[in-house]
């Protein structure tokens, strides 16, 4: 028989997609599915519109499970884990939906390989400028993946997006290393994934576009304040930590590289989501805590010139740090 797999939907504020996106798991050709919509108490008519569809759809096993209080993205993602009964999950973002052959395509890779994680190739898609294009591709020469080192290899040089959606992972997995969202994050899907890759031994990827994600005005992405710089502090900690309690060298190396270019890019995007000289300059402080490059790094062959220089320019006393980034930024 063919094998349970759970969707799981968290549900706030998509009024206006959340009926496309229930059409497009309804549409799967795969048909041993569960789908739970995580109500976070969601102030718009959501949840109207989710309960009509299901109304319409009494065939297809639909189970709506009510947060208490709005608790954010990634405890609605929790709450669906723990009521999963599948094999497998998959994570689908209310705005955005899924080919038809997702599931199918991506059971059946998962089944034949037996990996921990299976995951297909998004198509982003701004329909307000009238645009698609491949935001998040596997760059990965290779369809598989084994060994932890590998994989941490992988993920630390972009070889596969960092998205929790569109990536079909056995429960057995999740649970056993208990692989939960953190509360009250805004770029959970980078740490769940940092924190995921850390564990897995096997993944495959399925060379097939299987996950829609739409851009639109409302969409994170373009909604960066002060709370997800936060966050990105945050996050950048538990690298820190990662970094400081592996025990073996290489991965150790690997994981301050990705640690280091974190800091570097998110310094970036602070700034240029702000430009708060103020919020830059928290950040900036906060990440000069956290481990960097020693003096023997820099002179030895394990790490790039672009993470040495990356190291070096946030590194710097904070006033000289402000005034050279500003320069290389401004120029």
């Amino acid at each position: 028989m063919s094998p349970l797999v759970t969707i799981v939907i968290p549900v706030y504020k998509v009024e206006k997609f959340i009926k496309r996106c229930l059409q497009s798991v309804v549409n799967q050709t795969y048909k041993n599915i569960e789908c739970i919509l995580v109500n976070d108490v969601t102030p718009d008519a959501s949840m109207e519109v989710a309960e009509r569809f299901i109304q319409d759809n009494p065939d297809f096993n639909f189970i709506i499970f009510n947060q208490p209080t709005n608790q954010g993205l990634s405890m609605a993602r929790n709450a669906g884990m723990d009521l999963a009964k599948g094999k497998y999950i998959y994570f689908l973002d209310s705005d955005d939906e899924i080919t038809d052959y997702a599931i199918e395509h991506l059971v059946e890779l998962a089944e034949k390989t037996n990996a921990e994680m299976v995951l297909g190739q998004s198509v982003c898609i701004n329909e307000e400028e009238g645009w698609r294009r491949n935001y998040f591709p596997i760059e990965s020469k290779k369809d598989i993946l084994e060994g932890n080192k590998e994989i941490v290899w992988n993920f630390v040089k972009g070889q596969y997006p960092v998205m929790a959606c569109d990536k079909l992972v056995r429960m057995d997995f999740l649970m056993k290393n208990k692989l939960y969202f953190v509360k009250d994050l805004f770029s959970q899907d980078v740490l769940w994934s940092f924190q995921s890759m850390l564990k897995f031994e096997k993944i495959a990827f399925l060379r097939e576009d299987t996950y829609l994600y739409y851009f639109h005005s409302a969409s994170i992405i373009h909604n960066r304040g002060e709370k997800h710089f936060g966050n990105w502090i945050t996050i950048a900690s538990y690298m820190d930590k990662a970094y400081r309690e592996e025990k073996d060298f290489y991965k150790k190396k690997l994981i301050l590289e990705y640690l280091v270019d974190f800091k570097a890019t998110t310094l970036q995007m602070n700034w240029k989501a702000q430009k708060n000289e103020k919020l830059w300059k928290r950040s900036y402080v906060a990440y000069k805590q956290m481990k960097s490059l020693s003096i023997t790094d820099y002179f030895s062959s394990n790490y790039s010139a672009k993470i040495k220089k990356q190291d070096l320019f946030y590194r710097l006393p904070l006033f000289v740090g402000y005034k050279f980034f500003r320069w290389r930024f401004d120029r």
